[in-house]
């Protein structure tokens, strides 16, 4: 992670820690490692959130939702654009989970 580092990092940082190395991962497929293009932003969803992707990502609708993400329009998800993302599915399962419960 990170030399500097003295001890095991915890599960949040493990956390971040991961979703800064898929960013990574798929970014780079186009020679551009700090944005995704929408082909790149579309393989992470169907790779790395494969049920979500089934639930209509892959439909003309889901690429829409991919748009809307982009806000500055240029095409592509920089990090921030797609950890907004991130943070806004944590804030739905958080809720389907708490549905769940009762």
């Amino acid at each position: 992670m990170c030399d500097k580092m003295n001890q095991q990092p915890t599960e949040l940082e493990m956390a971040l820690f991961m979703l800064c190395n898929v960013f990574d991962k798929y970014a780079k497929e186009d020679g551009r490692k700090d944005t995704l293009s929408r082909s790149e932003a579309k393989k992470l969803v169907q790779k790395e959130l494969p049920q979500l992707f089934q639930a209509g990502m892959d439909k003309p609708e889901g690429v829409d939702i991919l748009k809307s993400l982009d806000s500055n329009q240029d095409g592509e998800l920089d990090f921030c654009e797609f950890i907004t993302c991130v943070a806004s599915l944590a804030c739905v399962f958080k809720e389907v989970s708490l549905c769940c419960k009762q």
